[in-house]
């Protein structure tokens, strides 16, 4: 009974590496542009997202899928080893999606895409251990294995048709050393796994980890250009009525979940800059 209990109460909250929310990882436009991901914090330094040959830079739905990763692996204990164990058809019952041959798919590519993407930093990235930013050159999972599901499950071989085994839908991750070790130093900001998953815009729930960063850096505001926290999301969109348009559902979702008061977007000079009052997480 008290095991459950925890379990329920891990299943709550996400803890996620609090200087990987603070860079761009996900495409959350269907842009065609695969090109690295490079960002230069306001700190300085440089990071890059890189995509593996051949495929693509991870999207939103490989977004949902590291949230969902992070929250059995905390659920799970946060094992030593890094290893998270699920089943294809309940990691996609979790984030909310449809069960069938294509989302199979999908859910398989994306884990081997956070395998293969090259997360790099050139003193961008904060290690909560040694307490600076770093050189670090890494992925988000370090292994993904997928294997045949139980003989008892057979019933649902025809969903797997494009895998080359039998029987597959058990799959085991490692999650990255770098990440973990800044979550075991406690650098790190708290999801609520309701409020995410209630927020169907991808926009949507890219803020609402950016603004659990603020709160967890004491701030209730959040002041910032446009064209940056364009990059820091990213979005592919780079002109401010281009960018507003896309922004305004977001922020009106946000306010109506209660994770935001208000939003103030204005020109001084020839900058455009958009200000977050952000709600008291008591109130959210």
């Amino acid at each position: 009974m008290v095991l459950a209990s925890r379990r329920r109460t891990a299943a709550r909250t996400i803890a996620l590496d609090r200087s990987l929310e603070t860079l761009p990882m996900f495409r959350l436009s269907d842009s065609a542009d695969d090109s690295a991901i490079t960002y230069l914090p306001p700190a300085g330094g440089r990071w890059r997202v890189l995509p593996s040959p051949g495929d693509r830079l991870p999207g939103t739905f490989d977004q949902d899928v590291y949230v969902e990763l992070w929250r059995r692996y905390e659920e799970a204990g946060s094992p030593g080893d890094g290893m998270v164990s699920f089943t294809l058809h309940a990691f996609l019952r979790s984030i909310g999606r449809r069960v069938d041959g294509r989302t199979y798919e999908q859910l398989r590519s994306a884990l081997a895409r956070l395998q293969h993407t090259t997360l790099e930093s050139q003193q961008a990235y904060f290690d909560g251990t040694l307490h600076t930013v770093v050189d670090a050159r890494f992925s988000m999972l370090t292994n993904v294995l997928i294997e045949r599901r139980r003989f008892a499950d057979r019933d649902q071989l025809g969903l797997f048709s494009a895998f080359p085994a039998s029987e597959p839908g058990e799959a085991q991750v490692t999650m990255s050393p770098v990440a973990r070790a800044n979550i075991a130093a406690g650098h790190t900001v708290l999801l609520s796994a309701a409020q995410y998953m209630a927020l169907s815009s991808p926009v949507a729930r890219r803020l609402y980890r950016l603004f659990e960063v603020a709160h967890e850096e004491g701030s209730d505001r959040w002041r910032v250009t446009l064209a940056h926290l364009a990059e820091q999301l990213p979005l592919a969109q780079r002109y401010p009525s281009h960018l507003q348009r896309v922004l305004q559902p977001a922020h009106e979702m946000l306010i109506a979940a209660g994770l935001l008061r208000e939003v103030t977007v204005q020109q001084q000079m020839r900058e455009w800059y958009v200000e977050y009052t952000l709600l008291d997480r008591a109130h959210a």
